[in-house]
């Protein structure tokens, strides 16, 4: 029989083929490792990004295989950190196989081989658990077979956490389902005290029995003396990163900021990330960049899998000075020599932050960490909070029309029933499907009949906080204090200390100034107008018994491809726009008008038009009218008229039957103008202050074409994205 000091020369020996010669375990990693192996227990291990959390499990997974146990299931979150793992497994003589959803066609041969016992580690996306057939074929005969269960970036269960997905919420059915004395393991790098008591509660099977008020409050556990048998055993260790060098720069306009990086980005140590908050940011800084001559590529979760994967592959290489990048790439994303994180808008949350910038400076003794805060950063949280869990009505809504069906609904079928656009409304069903309530079924979603209660406290929690959040973020960036101790305290790290390195603890701030020669070039790339608005294609699904409509919308009834001045979401026109939307109905300034006219000077239409409609509106008649009579006297067009309104004012639908439905009879087009368009007959461009869905536009080009108009021309000043 081996001894504690025979097992863990036997963990070294895994821990050197795994990672060097170098390596030795860290008192923390052996703690975790002879829990699992030997206590066989379940284990949340809270430390910082480069710690080497994988080594536990992998280790654990050579010791426990050796001694016969089944195969270590991973609950992975991106298939970056998955190829990750995979490699390093290899390394260590680990045979690690995968199921996600962009290996489908290996599925067989993987479960033949864990069947043979030829699998050492099998990872598994979390979107998995929630599959009605891995649920119910596959998750019981993992449950029953495992050696080891890892839950990586373990700070995803938790609702509290600030990169919560429904799916892991699954995990409960896992852990629930697991035999006797198959050990948990649960990873993360980012998890304040709240998180940490509801990951390791929910771990040991637990339901929650307190909420804390405070993000500040003390730990659930600290270490292996304060887990009693049956709990979760916390390790948590200190969060410093002796190698980040943490500043912030507040240049005053987006174009300031955009120029100051444009200057200052051949001047950072190696390769970095550029985060962004939205996509069209990310697009518009790195053609920006590039137009600097820097070599950067953008990256989000719009972005190609191949083109992506590309990308990665070619800053890993360091053929790229940076990723200009969303939050997509965050987790999974593994280079040890990234020299530098900078974020052109704040996260709304400092531990959102901390678990960006920690994917810098692992393996280099120094790294910048630049945050250039905007004015608008206020306004995107916003956009991001009104994603969150929806309100009691519109979840009893969703349950009676599942359980009036009679039948499973897909997706497709029961959003035009929800007032709730897709994304939305699978994460509520997700929700509702680990709180058994609903449950996900072959051909969709159906109710169980179970009695469920909407918990409106856990949600005003969970939303206050997330306020509180946002604050502590704003506080960040105006303290006087050390930066890396005032993220390190919101972490609740109870050795939060000075760093001595940030630019408050130095005394050296970067300069905001920027050359007037950049900040130009910066504004013109900016406020280069012009966004192209494809038109609807396809009438929405369910709305033909009430409207008459289905399938693909018919050439005869559609528009071209229209333009918008800019994007909500631009960091450049985004701005201008939001404020002459906030300042109500108003005319358009002279500058804004002058970009229109640019971005009509520049439109490619096979046919000019020959008349102009505008789309009567209600909230802002001035600045819609106003826009279309100065469109027609400065391009010599007449202007026709415009739709009018009809019935009450519509309100907000935020899924595509319902806004259709809305807005189908809320146009009418009056005889005046049905009498210009046959005495101008050619093309119509037809003028709206902003597109939304898509679906009032719609509603508008068919009028106008079943009135004789051979082409509709849209032309907007704003799109969402």
């Amino acid at each position: 029989m081996s001894t504690p000091s025979d097992l863990r020369d036997e963990a070294e020996r895994i821990l050197r083929a795994l990672a060097g010669d170098h390596a030795r375990l860290r008192d923390d990693q052996w703690t975790a490792i002879d829990a699992l192996v030997v206590g066989r227990r379940r284990a949340l291990v809270v430390q910082r990004t480069g710690w080497g959390k994988s080594a536990v499990y992998f280790v654990a997974t050579r010791l426990l295989r050796a001694r016969g146990a089944g195969p270590t299931v991973i609950v992975s979150p991106l298939l970056a950190l998955m190829r990750n793992q995979i490699d390093a497994a290899e390394r260590a003589g680990i045979h690690a196989r995968t199921i996600n959803s962009a290996n489908t066609d290996d599925w067989d041969a993987v479960f033949t081989e864990v069947e043979k016992g030829e699998v050492d580690v099998l990872l598994v996306s979390p979107e998995r658990l929630n599959n009605p057939d891995f649920r119910d074929l596959v998750l019981p005969q993992l449950a029953a077979g495992a050696g080891l269960v890892v839950v990586d970036e373990a700070h995803c269960i938790s609702d509290w956490g600030h990169d919560f997905r429904p799916d892991y919420r699954r995990l409960r059915t896992l852990l629930a389902e697991l035999p006797p004395g198959v050990p948990v393991l649960a990873t993360t790098a980012t998890a304040n005290a709240r998180v940490t008591h509801d990951v390791a509660e929910q771990l040991a099977g637990t339901e929650q029995t307190r909420h804390p008020t405070s993000a500040t409050e003390p730990d659930a556990g600290g270490g292996p003396a304060s887990a009693a048998p049956g709990e979760t055993l916390v390790l948590r260790g200190p969060l410093e990163r002796e190698s980040l060098h943490l500043s912030v720069v507040t240049p005053p306009t987006a174009e300031q900021r955009i120029a100051w990086l444009g200057e200052h980005l051949h001047r950072l140590p190696g390769s970095g990330i550029i985060y962004t908050l939205t996509v069209a940011a990310a697009h518009e800084i790195a053609a920006f960049l590039r137009d600097r001559g820097h070599e950067v590529a953008a990256y989000s979760g719009q972005t190609e899998q191949a083109e992506r994967l590309q990308a990665e592959q070619d800053l890993l290489d360091n053929k790229l000075k940076a990723l200009v990048a969303t939050s997509a790439l965050g987790m999974g994303f593994d280079k040890p020599d990234l020299g530098f994180i900078v974020h052109v808008g704040a996260p709304q949350s400092p531990v959102a932050y901390y678990q960006q910038i920690g994917r810098a400076g692992r393996g280099v003794d120094r790294a910048e960490v630049i945050l250039l805060p905007g004015r608008e950063d206020r306004e995107i949280w916003e956009y991001f909070a009104s994603m969150a869990f929806p309100p009691e009505h519109i979840v009893r809504d969703t349950l009676r029309v599942l359980d009036e069906a009679g039948r499973p609904l897909s997706l497709g079928a029961l959003e035009p029933r929800v007032d709730l656009g897709r994304s939305r409304l699978e994460m509520m069903l997700k929700v509702l499907d680990v709180d058994g309530a609903v449950r996900r079924v072959k051909g969709g979603w159906t109710a169980t009949g179970v009695s469920w209660a909407y918990d409106r406290e856990r949600y005003e929690r969970v939303t206050a906080e997330r306020r509180r959040e946002q604050q502590a973020m704003l506080d960040y960036i105006t303290t006087t204090g050390c930066r890396e101790e005032f993220l390190r305290r919101r972490l609740d790290d109870p050795g939060a200390a000075p760093c001595g390195r940030c630019d408050n603890c130095t005394g050296e701030h970067r300069s905001a100034d920027v050359a007037a020669e950049s900040t130009a070039r910066a504004r013109d790339r900016l406020n280069r107008p012009g966004v192209d608005l494809p038109p609807r294609r396809m009438w929405p699904t369910a709305v033909k018994d009430d409207l008459g409509v289905s399938g693909r919308i018919a050439p005869a009834e559609q528009a071209e491809t229209g333009r918008a001045l800019g994007r909500l979401t631009d960091v450049g026109w985004g701005n201008r726009l939001r404020d002459l939307f906030a300042a109500g109905d108003t005319d358009v300034p002279p500058d804004m008008l002058d970009a229109v006219v640019t971005v009509l000077a520049a439109w490619d239409w096979s046919a000019r038009p020959t008349g102009v409609v505008t789309i009567g509106s209600r909230s802002r008649p001035r600045l819609v009218t106003g826009l279309g009579h100065r469109i027609a006297e400065i391009g010599r067009l007449p202007y026709l008229g415009e739709l009018a309104p009809v019935g009450e004012p519509v309100p907000r639908r935020h899924n595509s039957a319902q806004r259709l439905r809305s807005v189908w009879n809320a146009l009418a087009l009056p005889d005046p103008v049905a009498a210009a368009l046959a005495e101008a007959p050619g093309p119509v461009l037809l003028v709206d202050d902003r597109i939304e869905t898509g679906w009032t536009m719609t509603v508008a080009v068919r009028l106008l074409r079943h009135a004789g108009a051979p082409a509709v021309l849209p032309l907007t000043l704003a799109t969402p994205n």
